[in-house]
């Protein structure tokens, strides 16, 4: 009797103890057979599940068993004793669901075994973490979300190579029984039909993995498409087959000539010495030159080529991109020959063929770059930090050549909070995926990671193999993604180049019929573009995306457009035009705007609209005394008043048929003074900020005329 009193005793200073312990406190009988029957429930363990004592213990025959979801009675039933009390410290408190009365909540449970008065007791302390691993749900669906959207622009971005793959099976399937006859067909394949050489297949599946030492060169057919214009498709497939003969006579049969574009042609000549490839690229030009068009005495042909050299550490894609900007320098004179000699540079390129991807490892604790180390070093190259300052000053460092970052969030000198704004401000974040790992498990740190823009966020600690293979996922969708941009602006570049070559053919046209030299186009491009980057420096007055300027620059070389529908009598008239001569040459604005505005993509081309309003108003004035619509001030669309300058300008200094250049200083008095029209004094101040550059721009000329 004494003991049961004592024991009672005891557990009324337990219940006034256990009201004091901010987790839901708990003791059962150490009786497996009866499902541990409970002694004692806090306050704070019916809070947690909502229940009342009375219909607790209705609902759970006060059986801690009855309470534990049945997937998790094995976590639920973990407790502490004299043999497991090593094994149980090393993995920490038990989590598992228990039945509230709003449904199952996550907890944790802190027990241990107990004897007391020669009775086995479990005692302990369950925690809430519903609303922690609701969250953790909620991000790994965020992920899960990511993964998918990316893992669709991937498919997306193979679906072409998938199908060449399906074609390719379908293909192998039906030539099994005849060897012959899938090597002819791998002929028809890889070749262009009209010259004979490898096609652009041919490149993408075999070339473009070739490594040197070799010359590549890029060569394009000058004025192709004026030619092919005037004399027709046959002569410009026979020009095509011509040239073709001709470089072939020049080279090995080793070496691979490679019909890259419509008129562009790829060759590499593998193991040719740098002293010798510029001497064979210039026996190729002289050899096109000489050539005739069967039929066609009249179509003479040249090349503009450019050459780069490749070493055993350069990518093919490297050297051809390379080669493609030279070939455009030559272009620039037409009829040349253009190579990168700079092999110092080639051959101190890293090989980059086979690395390991480089992760930086940022963490102020050194134990725990160890251990990330060990997870991630026998894969990846590493690099450390440990701290913020450290971290952004390797990732400058090592520009381009890091494909992750580990961050922590608390480090002294600079945390990693402030490395994920640094790198949003200077976007080094578009190209560096960043994994957050941190023992701070807070909803609101993880939050501000993802909203500065972090992939992905893991706990300390943390399981070595999630690690692993979620640094693995990031850096392969981050590589896939790069190949999709890549994709991407590889065919907005070609747009871009088709459009530039383009705009540039209709305005040669137009100077040619205006009796006015080939330069005028060049010139107003070169002004336009100076004086738009000086008002922008200037002032925010007027807001122009890169797009926006890029399409003003190029749409600047149509404003004359009009001008074809202008009979040449009256372009070309010596002396001064009549009232009505001059009434027809007006109509210039109005015709120009008129054709554009009948292309078919008008609606839908941004390029096509402004080359529009830049027809149809560079001769409005800022005074609305200009035509054809008497618009005044800015009224007048910004490209159009840049424009009208422009060529105010260039008409001036340059030589017409009915007067001679005027000097830099003379042309700039007369429009400062209003003698050629009124004009937006911010313009003029602008043209007065750079013609130090125009004044030297125009000896120039003027010693060269």
């Amino acid at each position: 009797m004494e003991t049961d009193e004592t024991i009672k005793k005891g557990f009324l200073r337990l219940e006034r103890y256990a009201q004091n312990i901010p987790g839901g406190f708990h003791c059962c009988a150490d009786d497996p057979e009866k499902g541990y029957p409970f002694i004692y429930i806090s306050d704070r363990f019916l809070e947690i599940l909502g229940w009342g004592r009375a219909e607790f213990a209705a609902r759970f025959d006060n059986r801690y068993t009855a309470l534990v979801h049945p997937d998790d009675l094995a976590a639920g039933l973990r407790y502490r004793n004299a043999e497991n009390s090593a094994t149980y410290a090393k993995n920490g408190d038990s989590i598992f669901r228990i039945l509230g009365k709003n449904g199952y909540r996550w907890v944790t449970n802190a027990a241990n075994q107990v004897e007391w008065y020669g009775k086995g007791y479990i005692v302990g302390t369950i925690t809430d973490i519903t609303p922690y691993m609701e969250l953790r749900e909620k991000l790994e669906q965020q992920n899960r979300t990511q993964r998918e959207a990316l893992e669709t622009a991937n498919h997306n971005l193979l679906r072409m190579m998938q199908q060449m793959e399906e074609q390719k099976a379908q293909f192998a399937q039906t030539t099994a029984r005849s060897m012959e006859k899938e090597k002819r067909y791998r002929q028809r394949l890889n070749h262009d039909a009209l010259t004979g050489t490898y096609n652009r297949r041919f490149y993408e599946e075999v070339v473009r993995n070739n490594i040197g030492p070799a010359g590549i060169a890029l060569m394009d057919i000058d004025d192709f498409k004026i030619c092919n214009d005037t004399y027709g498709h046959h002569a410009g497939d026979l020009a095509l087959e011509t040239v073709a003969k001709a470089i072939r006579s020049c080279i090995r049969e080793t070496d691979l000539l490679i019909r890259y574009g419509g008129d562009e042609f790829l060759l590499v000549l593998p193991g040719i010495p740098a002293d010798y490839f510029k001497v064979k690229l210039e026996q190729i030009r002289t050899a096109v030159q000489q050539t005739v068009v069967p039929g066609y005495p009249h179509f003479r042909l040249s090349l503009s080529i450019g050459g780069a050299l490749q070493t055993l550490a350069d990518p093919m894609e490297n050297v051809v991109r390379r080669a493609d900007f030279i070939m455009y320098q030559a272009k620039n004179h037409k009829d040349a020959v253009a190579v990168d000699t700079q092999d110092s540079r080639l051959a101190a390129q890293k090989d980059v063929l086979g690395e390991k991807p480089v992760i930086l490892l940022v963490d102020d604790s050194m134990m725990n770059r160890m251990m990330l180390a060990g997870i991630l070093g026998e894969d990846y190259r590493i690099l450390e930090a440990e701290n913020g300052k450290q971290c952004l000053e390797l990732l400058r460092a090592n520009a381009g050549q890091i494909s992750l970052v580990l961050l922590d969030i608390n480090m002294p000198v600079m945390d990693g909070f402030e490395v994920l704004r640094t790198m949003n401000t200077n976007h080094t974040i578009e190209d560096v995926p960043v994994i957050m790992i941190s023992s701070d498990d807070s909803e609101e740190a993880i939050r501000k990671a993802y909203e500065l823009g972090a992939s992905d966020y893991v706990n300390r600690p943390f399981d070595a193999k999630i690690v692993y293979r979620r640094v693995s996922n990031t850096i392969k969708l981050y590589a896939k993604q790069r190949r999709l941009v890549q994709m991407v602006s590889d065919q907005i570049r070609a747009r871009e180049k088709n459009t530039d070559v383009l705009v540039g053919v209709l305005s040669q046209i137009v100077e040619f019929r205006n009796g006015e030299s080939g330069s005028h186009v060049r010139h107003i491009r070169i002004l336009t573009e100076k004086i738009m980057a000086q008002l922008l420096r200037k002032t925010d007055k007027y807001s122009l995306s890169s797009e926006e300027q890029d399409n003003i620059t190029l749409a600047s070389a149509l404003h004359d457009i009009g001008k074809i529908a202008i009979d040449e009598k009256i372009l070309n008239k010596p002396g001064r035009l009549t009232p009505e001569e001059f009434a027809v040459l007006k109509t210039h604005t109005t015709e120009g705007a008129a054709l554009l505005h009948r292309l078919e993509n008008f609606d839908t081309e941004p390029l096509l609209q402004t080359a529009c309003g830049i027809a149809r108003w560079h001769h409005e004035r800022w005074d609305g005394r200009g035509y054809p619509d008497g618009l005044a001030g800015d009224d007048i669309p910004i490209g159009a008043q840049l424009v009208s300058l422009a060529d105010v300008y260039d008409a001036l200094t340059s030589e017409r048929c009915y007067k001679e250049a005027f000097s830099h200083e003379t042309a700039m008095r007369m429009i400062l003074n209003g003698e050629c029209g009124a004009f937006n004094p911010l313009l003029l101040e602008c043209l007065t900020d750079i013609q130090a550059e125009l004044q030297e721009k125009s000896q120039n000329i003027a010693v060269n005329r």
